[in-house]
This record gives structure tokens, C-alpha cells and sequence, in this order.
């Protein structure tokens, strides 16, 4: 929404980012997990404000919506002795609102050439939640009960990641343009989580998955076939926040990610476009090599189908 010539008002409704496993309740992890889903979406108003005819300047606030269910089993059968014994089950579930801003720079030198610098804070995410627990054998049972931590609350904080983009757009002809993206992602910060737990006695502890932080490099084109008709191509890469497959858990199994894409679109008139584009995701071996003790044992493996395929369609309305 244009308020003059220079000052623009915008708003984005978004996910920042959805994760999701899904396992059969009798595999080897099963301990570790059975099925996880983090599910984010977020809000953004924001302002831009053009300086001069080569520099523009922008910022937001977000308000994020994160929604975190993890279920596992429980070996029963090590407790009581007896292999007869069934799993046992363990239910987390919980959602909370965060906070965050963004802000960007934007630099033109010349028409049809562009750089632009954006930032996105982290945003802090608490899940509360009292352990749906049932099925645990009778020893089980009665020793979390004696230590008071049947009934006990889960507190979990969390940091979606700040992150850092580079982008870069140089139109070459009228039908060819270029573009770029190198960026930076704090994962590693996500990957410590504080855990407390409340009972009869309090535990506080932080959970370090020993992550890094990632990079992000990107190279599309965009070629115009004829008027109406746009093609778009693009490919990324992404590296690895876990270097060491022992810390590589099965709940968030990560490694370097691939993308490829491509798109059309097209220009029914001169204010509504039409567009379809398709993305495939490679996302690596995901080492695991874990050493999970009695209760959960050793987990050791890789996933060998660990792509996605997207399809989209799209419509652009200008009103």
C-alpha cells in the first residue's frame, strides 16, 4: 500500500519454516521417536521508505506461531526384565507465539541492477507441557512416580535461527536476468535447547545438539520467452549444521540440502499473471550414529529416499 511516493506499507503471512516425521511404531528408534511435527507460521507487517532514486530502506515485526507434538515409546520390556512386555507411549504437546523484526536494505546503482542485504532476528519459542504418559510397565511406573517426575511439567525453550541474506539481481537483455543469494543461518544457537522439568523438585538443563551454523548459496536466471511467457531456473545449497552423525538425532535428521527449480508464468493481463513451477530437494544421506544406552539402545543408520518433491501453482492479482 503506497502512502506517498516514498513510503510503502506491506504485510506477509508466511511459514518460517515445518518439519515432520513420521515412523512406524515398531521400528528400530522407536524409543527415540515415532513421529515429531514443529509447524511454524508467522505474521509481518512492515514499511519501506526510498531515500533517494539508489537507496531504499525497510523493516518489520514478527509475531510467530509455533506448534511442537513429539511422541515416542517406552521400552518396558528392559525395566521389567521380560520381553512379553509392550512399549509403553510418551506425548508431547504444546504451542506458544513468539516475537521478532526484520530489516533490509536495498541499493540500485543503475536501472536493472540490484543488491539488496536483509536480517531476520531470532525468535524465542517456550513449550509447556505436562508428559501425556501410558502403557508404562509397574517398576517403571512406580520409580518416575517416586521421584516425582510422572506428573512432572516440560519446559522447553527454543530459537527459530536469526539469519543474514545477500542478494543480487543484474538484468542482462530485456528477455535475461540473473540473480544471486549467499546467506547465513545461527543454527547453532537453535540447536540448544533450555529443558526444565517441574515436579516435587525442580531440574533445569540444556539440551546441546552440537549444531552449526549453515550457509546458504543460491544462483537463478530468468528468461523471457516471448511477452506473456517467463521462465524462471534456479538451483541451492545449502551445508550441514551436524557434522558428526553422533549427533544427528531422528526426530530432526539434517545434511547438506540440494535444491533445484523451475518455473513459469504467465501474463494473462496486464494485471493478473499465471504461474507453475516445480523444486526438488535432495537432502542428503543424515547420518545417525547414536548411542542411546539401556532404555533406548544404539541407533546407527542413514536415510537412503531423503529428497521432497514440490509442485506449485500460483496466481498474481495487482488491485
Amino acid at each position: 500500500q503506497s502512502l506517498s511516493e516514498k513510503w510503502k506499507l506491506g504485510i506477509s503471512a508466511a511459514s518460517y519454516f515445518g518439519l515432520g516425521v513420521d515412523y512406524d511404531d515398531d521400528w528400530a528408534g522407536r524409543y527415540y521417536v515415532t513421529d515429531a511435527d514443529l509447524i511454524t507460521f508467522g505474521i509481518n507487517p512492515g514499511v519501506g521508505y526510498k531515500v533517494n532514486d539508489w537507496l531504499s530502506v525497510g523493516g518489520g515485526f514478527s509475531i510467530v506461531y509455533a506448534e511442537l507434538e513429539q511422541k515416542s515409546a517406552i521400552n518396558n520390556a528392559v525395566v521389567e526384565g521380560d520381553p512379553a512386555f509392550s512399549d509403553g507411549r510418551v506425548k508431547l504437546d504444546d504451542d506458544d507465539v513468539g516475537y521478532g523484526f526484520n530489516l533490509g536494505v536495498l541499493l540500485e546503482p543503475q536501472a536493472g541492477t540490484r543488491f539488496g542485504i536483509t536480517y531476520r532476528s531470532e525468535v524465542e519459542i517456550e513449550f509447556e507441557d505436562v508428559a501425556s504418559v501410558s502403557g508404562l510397565g509397574p517398576t517403571l511406573k512406580e520409580g518416575l512416580d517416586t521421584l516425582g517426575l510422572l506428573d512432572s511439567k516440560i519446559d522447553m525453550d527454543m530459537n527459530i535461527p536469526q539469519a543474514v541474506m545477500v542478494s543480487g539481481y543484474l538484468q542482462f537483455t530485456d528477455k535475461l536476468a540473473l540473480m544471486a543469494n549467499v546467506g547465513w543461518q545461527d543454527w547453532s544457537e537453535f540447536g540448544k535447547s533450555d529443558i526444565t522439568l517441574r515436579s516435587t523438585t525442580t531440574t533445569k538443563f540444556t539440551q546441546d545438539r552440537d549444531w552449526d551454523d549453515t550457509w546458504h548459496f543460491a544462483l537463478g536466471a530468468q528468461y523471457r520467452l516471448a511477452d506473456p511467457w517467463l521462465l524462471s531456473v534456479g538451483f541451492a545449497y545449502d551445508t550441514d549444521p551436524v557434522d558428526d552423525a553422533e549427533n544427528n538425532t531422528p526426530d530432526l535428521a539434517l545434511d547438506r540440502q540440494i535444491r533445484l527449480g523451475a518455473g513459469m508464468q504467465y501474463e494473462l493481463n496486464q494485471d493478473v499473471t499465471l504461474g507453475a513451477a516445480y523444486e526438488y530437494l535432495d537432502l542428503g544421506d543424515a547420518k545417525i550414529d547414536r548411542t542411546g544406552g539401556i532404555l533406548r539402545g544404539d541407533l546407527k543408520g542413514d536415510y537412503k529416499k531423503n529428497r521432497i518433491h514440490f509442485i506449485s501453482l500460483n496466481v498474481v492479482w495487482k488491485f
